[in-house]
């Protein structure tokens, strides 16, 4: 009777909702694993599972009360999760036949997000070949029985939902010793953990997730912060998101892609998401890559509008390479506030900004939410199309191994035109609560450091040559409040790494992505870094490796995954969506993966040459070179060679570096002879394209015509 009044009380109260299907046991060894947020995490699962079970259960939560209260009304197992002995007495009530619930992380959460896996679970569920059943948790780390710092949003009633994913189970991996199995099993269960975090997101549009987060942390919380230095609350956020929205919707049609041509400032990200709420595709123009790289890419995605702001063409000296761009509207933000009337206002402050919910016309989650463009490094840039499934899917897979919470503070330099900008900058931290400095530019070495000092930041992201040019003007205690420094888009100096560890004691994660793929597919965190490597690819992600004839190590990446994008538009078949074949995308990189999942990049296919009938790795030349002067930078390319195929050359910054440098270089990483650039050629600076990678088709260009 009690219980039947306290799950009434619950569904009451808490609007409990469940979703997935149920299993019953079935007689077999059942394990129920689920996430740690609350003290009500047991008596939710006592209520809601369709069975009764014995709950597994950290002897120091017993020290609570109400937590003692709760347990008296169901069966239950103390134990401490690091103790051998401890987790025999579980795989006893499993082979019983003993429906179990056991917490993986042990203890309730304090970061809002997965925290330490104990082996044990994992070992418990490959030892006894039980039938693992995943159960998410969300909303109770909003509730008072939480233990989580002031930061976090609190409720004295949140929505609670419970979700059932399918099950699964461990196998016992085969592995020399006891120890070394039961780590390998408390990998695994990690994994799944992380696997289930991913896999009970809400599939929903980019500004009905900017709803919801404005409903969790509420109108009045501050989050964004630009140059002008005024942080701005999600309440104001949405009325200018809303008014942005309703200008554009009279400049274009429901679907249409409509070309962003504007900074890093809060105007930018506000747009972005009023368009999404009236069913407009944003395209983001880079606008470092002069006239003819936005020609070509209005031509390839089939932009007629162009959106801007004279204030920002003219302090970016960009009015005459805009000007020269054919066959488009350019339309200026002045200009549409100015045609912003009266009845826009009526219709903003006493309607929209109170159901916003009504006004969305967003769409449908598997429609286009953006199109990116690729850097242009290789070719021409092609539009790359990702829905708003596919941007909310990679930020779910990235929150389900990094613990970004609303306590942090993220720094935006990158530019929201880059798709790691884009995806982790504009909408990560606004559709999860975390707070966010946005800077015009990540060129602005000696600022940023200061910036990150004064602001508080927490989070940061950046390429190599970003960050290696933060560490050289910042003083030692500028970063003293990062928890994360993240490096994607170009492969993380050796020399980048040592100085951010030596100087400021910061370990850079390295991750790896593509523009294709919203962008992130794998990253190193905390729980999971090996050096060297990209880290393990995310949750949700399938792969295959086919193997690249004449290259020895390694294969050719593909992955599939809801984070693919949808499809290419190109320059020679303008608007028209060229989806990957399967769902396939074919990253170009050659990767060996080790047995414990972690990625490591080889280089990409189009940057091996043929010298001598051999396949050479230009990055390979380019270690090389970062080893025999690494306070310099250097990159490689090609040039036909009727003799020997292929020439290398190697550009540098460095006017004293010599081929007997790169021979011993050579010698030391254990690389070929023939890895060893037969031309030098030094340069003052070397061509940057405006996400911080090198400009490999500009070198290329002086290599073939030198």
């Amino acid at each position: 009777m009690l219980k039947i009044l306290l799950k009434m009380a619950f569904r009451l109260l808490f609007r409990v909702r469940l979703n997935g299907r149920q299993p019953a046991p079935g007689g077999g060894k059942l394990l129920v694993v689920a996430n740690h947020e609350s003290f009500l995490d047991g008596l939710l699962l006592g209520l809601f599972l369709p069975f009764r079970a014995t709950f597994v259960v950290h002897t120091t939560v017993l020290r609570n009360p109400w937590f003692r209260l709760i347990l008296s009304q169901v069966p239950y197992l103390a134990v401490d999760p690091t103790s051998p002995l401890a987790m025999k007495k579980v795989i006893k009530l499993l082979e019983a036949g003993e429906p179990v619930v056991i917490f993986p992380e042990g203890r309730i959460t304090l970061t809002g997000s997965l925290m330490k896996v104990y082996d044990g679970p994992g070992f418990v569920a490959a030892k006894t070949g039980a039938t693992i059943l995943p159960v998410r948790l969300d909303g109770p780390a909003r509730s008072y029985f939480s233990r989580l710092s002031g930061n976090y949003p609190r409720s004295l009633f949140p929505r609670i939902t419970l979700s059932f994913l399918e099950t699964t189970s461990i196998p016992l991996p085969n592995a020399p010793t006891a120890k070394l199995r039961r780590r390998m099993s408390g990998e695994a269960m990690r994994r799944l953990m992380q696997e289930m975090l991913f896999k009970s997101y809400p599939v929903q549009t980019l500004f009905s997730a900017f709803l919801d987060a404005i409903n969790v942390h509420g109108r009045k919380t501050r989050l964004l912060e630009d140059m002008r230095q005024e942080e701005e609350s999600y309440g104001e956020l949405l009325v200018r998101s809303l008014a942005f929205g309703r200008m554009v919707r009279k400049i274009s049609a429901p679907n249409e892609t409509v070309g962003v041509l504007l900074p890093n400032v809060s105007s930018t990200i506000c747009l972005i998401f009023g368009m999404s709420a009236m069913r407009r595709v944003p395209a983001m123009l880079n606008y470092t890559a002069g006239t003819a790289g936005m020609q070509n890419a209005c031509i390839a995605a089939n932009i007629e509008t162009i959106v801007t702001s004279r204030q920002f063409l003219e302090a970016a000296k960009l009015n005459e390479t805009v000007a020269a761009i054919q066959g488009v509207d350019v339309v200026f933000l002045e200009d549409l506030r100015g045609q912003f009337g009266w009845l826009d206002k009526l219709w903003l402050l006493g309607y929209a900004r109170w159901f916003p919910s009504a006004v969305d016309q967003s769409g449908h989650p598997d429609e286009p939410a953006v199109v990116l463009f690729t850097s242009g490094s290789e070719g021409k840039p092609k539009g790359v199309v990702h829905s708003h499934h596919g941007v909310l899917a990679n930020i779910a897979q990235i929150r389900a191994v990094i613990d970004f919470s609303p306590a942090d503070k993220f720094m935006i330099a990158l530019p929201l035109f880059h798709a790691f900008g884009f995806t982790c900058g504009a909408i990560m931290p606004l559709v999860t609560g975390s707070r966010m400095f946005l800077y015009p530019s990540p060129l602005h070495y000696r600022i940023i450091p200061e910036i990150i000092y004064d602001r508080g930041c927490s989070v940061l992201f950046g390429t190599s040559t970003f960050l290696g040019n933060y560490a050289r003007f910042a003083h030692p205690y500028d970063f003293y409040k990062l928890r994360y420094v993240v490096a994607g888009a170009e492969k993380l100096n050796e020399e980048v790494r040592k100085t951010w560890m030596e100087k400021f004691g910061i370990r850079i994660l390295e991750g790896y992505g593509a523009t294709e793929c919203a962008p992130v597919l794998a990253v190193n965190t905390p729980m999971a870094y090996r050096s060297g490597t990209v880290g393990p690819l995310l949750p949700g992600l399938e792969l295959k490796v086919e193997i690249v004839p004449g290259i020895e190590r390694g294969g050719l990446l593909s992955v599939r995954g809801p984070n693919v994008m949808l499809g290419y538009y190109l320059y020679d078949n303008p608007g028209v969506l060229q989806p990957p074949a399967g769902g396939w995308y074919a990253t170009g990189d050659v990767v060996e993966i080790d047995p414990d999942g972690f990625v490591r990049i080889l280089g990409r296919v189009k940057r091996f040459a043929k010298v001598a009938g051999e396949m050479v790795s230009l990055e390979t030349v380019e270690q090389i070179a970062n080893l025999a002067s690494p306070d310099n930078r250097h990159a490689a390319t090609i040039q036909a060679d009727p003799l020997r195929g292929e020439n290398i050359v190697l550009y540098t910054s460095d006017a004293v570096l010599t081929r007997e440098a790169l021979q011993a270089a050579a010698r030391e990483l254990g690389s070929p002879e023939l890895a060893i650039p037969r031309k030098i050629v030094t340069l003052k600076e070397l061509p940057l394209l405006g996400t911080g990678k090198t400009d490999y088709v500009t070198l290329k260009l002086m290599a073939e015509t030198a």
